[in-house]
């Protein structure tokens, strides 16, 4: 394990919007069972933290670009600032459906409908997808503007749904759901088929097949559990099952660790964040040396028979001494062809 390459690598932005999501999870649903007692508003406190990062980033950030107009000039600035722009827009309408969906439930004689407070989504989706289209054009990553772009329907039949406009069971509220887990369902199967191919092939170096293996493990520890989620949620909710919603919630929390850990080796993000301009492992690095040391650090937890040998040849070696005189070392090579003793000396002695 190479700290270096984590802290390289490391995409905190999307570390804080996973780490909220599952500690909401686990609030939402031990509320639902009567676990706590907390209020609506308690429970969110990890949205409202996610929220409060997001529009205190985006002003500082906004702080930096007015204040520093040669920034402005550097590579991808404006693209990068204007994303940040848009994300900051789509979170605000999030964080109004948010208050309001805690301001209807608090409040049990509220005369707000559902439909009402699933407005700012309907407003969303279609920002969503413009943002998703300037994204792809300016070669940008929105995992979230395409996840509310795609989900339009499904806002749609819920509110409808909860306001008892539509009295299907929610088996069939959910089929937009159904249609979009099906689509990732397909691509965990292609994960799955290129990989075993990589891993027949004798073209491949071993990096690549490590690489789509490990590619193909993570979409299918995200996609299978989540999906496992929504069909216990469904059931749940149409009281075909008497699971606990901490049961229900189980394979979520799977999901949302395997994503946490995923953003260990996403690089990217928006450095106009609290306008640090930089990734933020490197400016964490810079702020803190002292966590440079630990920044150098690789471990390898692999032990095989190599090891020994690599050992030996890491031994040192003895010292060789020069020798103190020259001489000349003759190499008597045996003539090819039969090989005969050779002949016994003779002594001849001769008279005096």
């Amino acid at each position: 394990m190479n700290l270096r390459g984590l802290f390289q690598d490391f995409n905190v932005s999307k570390f804080l919007i996973y780490a909220s999501l599952l500690l909401f999870s686990v609030l939402l649903a031990l509320r639902l069972d009567g676990v706590i007692q907390w209020s609506c508003w308690a429970v969110f406190a990890p949205i409202w933290l996610w929220k409060f990062m997001v529009i205190v980033g985006a002003t500082v950030g906004a702080g930096v670009w007015a204040h520093n107009p040669r920034y402005r000039a550097e590579g991808e600035t404006c693209v990068e600032f204007k994303a940040m722009l848009i994300a900051v827009g789509i979170h605000i309408l999030l964080l109004m459906f948010e208050v309001l969906v805690c301001d209807r439930i608090e409040r049990v004689t509220s005369d707000h409908v559902w439909l009402l407070v699933f407005m700012p989504l309907f407003f969303v989706s279609p920002l969503s997808v413009a943002a998703c289209v300037w994204g792809f054009r300016h070669d940008r990553s929105l995992e979230l503007e395409i996840m509310c772009s795609v989900n339009i329907l499904q806002f749609i039949f819920v509110a409808l749904k909860l306001d008892s406009i539509i009295t299907w069971s929610w088996l069939v509220v959910c089929v937009p759901l159904w249609i979009l887990m099906s689509f990732l369902c397909l691509v965990v199967l292609y994960y799955i088929v290129w990989s075993m191919l990589f891993l027949r092939s004798v073209d491949i170096i071993a990096e690549q097949r490590r690489t789509y293996v490990t590619m193909a493990m993570s979409w299918m520890t995200i996609v299978v559990p989540l999906l496992t989620f929504e069909i216990l949620l469904v059931h749940k909710l149409d009281e075909h099952n008497g699971l606990s919603y901490v049961s229900v919630f189980v394979p979520l929390w799977v999901s949302l660790v395997t994503l946490m850990t995923t953003t260990f080796r996403q690089k990217g993000g928006n450095h106009w964040w609290f306008g640090i301009r930089k990734d933020f492992c490197l400016f964490l690095l810079e702020l803190l040396p002292f966590l440079r040391e630990y920044g150098n650090i690789s471990y390898n937890l692999q032990h095989d028979e190599s090891e020994a040998f690599e050992e030996t040849l890491a031994a040192p070696e003895p010292l060789k001494i020069a020798p103190m005189f020259l001489h000349k070392e003759v190499e008597i090579m045996p003539s090819p062809g039969r090989y005969f003793d050779p002949p016994p000396k003779l002594c001849i002695d001769t008279p005096d």
